[in-house]
């Protein structure tokens, strides 16, 4: 069995798209995964399941969603060790003592040509970001709700994401540890 985590962009926000946890658990077990566990209702899940491609299993699981719920949310899965490098590659320890201000944007796919200079141009004077690898790291002092750069990470670096909080990253990691991973 392989362990994963999927990371679902756009469930549960404003009262569309609504896929309680309960139901993504029992969606996830009739695909075959086991041990599954969720943490908050925005869509964070690690579970196990024999299937070895990862493109596979989310295409899969938005299958089963839209057959039983009626959308098709993208789902991104990462290995344990993925998940790992995330959180050791963070460019701003600094920012981990104060979760909500700090952000990783999971990307789809690596960027080809991402426009960190407009990135640049429309950030705030507190705001810092880098890119590494298939993350997006964005230390937002301020919040994100105002924040251009924040806003419009997804355009400018030309590929879908799905963000979370440094808060839920390390809740996340904590699951993943249940697992020995």
């Amino acid at each position: 069995m392989k362990t994963y985590i999927a990371l679902f962009r756009g469930i549960n926000v404003g009262g569309t798209k609504v896929l309680p946890m309960k139901d993504l658990v029992a969606l996830l077990e009739d695909i075959g995964s086991q041990n599954v566990k969720t943490y908050i209702q925005s869509g964070n899940a690690v579970f196990q399941n024999k299937e070895e491609n990862a493109s596979l299993l989310s295409n899969k699981i938005r299958a089963a969603i839209k057959e039983n719920h009626g959308f098709e949310p993208q789902v991104l899965l990462l290995t344990p060790e993925e998940m790992e490098r995330a959180i050791e590659s963070n460019p701003f320890p600094e920012a981990e003592s104060e979760p909500k201000t700090l952000h990783l944007h999971f990307l789809a796919s690596m960027p080809k040509n991402p426009d960190l200079g407009a990135l640049e141009s429309i950030k705030s004077d507190r705001e810092r970001f880098a890119l590494k690898d298939r993350v997006f790291y964005l230390h937002a002092p301020d919040g994100i709700g105002r924040s251009k750069l924040a806003a419009n990470t997804e355009k400018l670096l030309g590929v879908a994401i799905t963000s979370r909080n440094w808060r839920t990253v390390c809740k996340v990691m904590t699951m993943l540890k249940q697992y020995g991973a």
